[in-house]
């Protein structure tokens, strides 16, 4: 066995544990407040860059004003949620990070299919995405039902 074989079945053992998930919700809430208020203020020199290139292209940088905030969104998910410490800014602040079921580590990939879902599944079922987290097991929404993820408490975890 392994020492990552190991280091995935003790991690997968741990999810059992009820105080990895105590006061989640709430936490993510805020990390979801704190993390956007961050891409908001990412979005400033992204839009100066667009300007910059718009003049450069004789306005046809311009059209990238569309996508600002979705690429500057899933490119920020993507290089936080899917690095190492898998949590974005605002998570790290409130001491909680995404996790895999199968304790294999989160990708960049996965990072973005996770924050789409949340988005285009928000749009369709609005409240009810996050009401799922009342009665799922381990405050679990809709799209990390789907995706197999879970977020814990990265305090009691023992991992930071």
């Amino acid at each position: 066995m392994s020492y990552q074989t190991y280091r995935n079945d003790m991690q997968a053992t741990q999810l059992t544990d009820y105080r990895l998930f105590d006061g989640v919700r709430t936490r993510r809430i805020f990390a979801f407040l704190i993390d956007y208020a961050i891409i908001f203020m990412l979005t400033i020199p992204a839009a100066i860059i667009i300007a910059i290139l718009g003049v450069l292209t004789l306005g046809l940088g311009w059209m990238l004003y569309a996508i600002i905030f979705p690429l500057v969104a899933l490119s920020y998910v993507a290089y936080t949620m899917g690095g190492q410490q898998q949590a974005t800014l605002g998570m790290r602040a409130m001491n909680i990070r995404l996790m895999r079921l199968d304790g294999m580590p989160v990708d960049g990939m996965l990072a973005i299919v996770h924050s789409v879902l949340f988005w285009a599944l928000n749009t369709v079922l609005t409240p009810l995405i996050l009401f799922a987290s009342l009665f799922l097991d381990r405050k679990r929404t809709l799209h990390d039902l789907l995706l197999g993820t879970v977020v814990v408490r990265s305090d009691r975890l023992g991992v930071r």
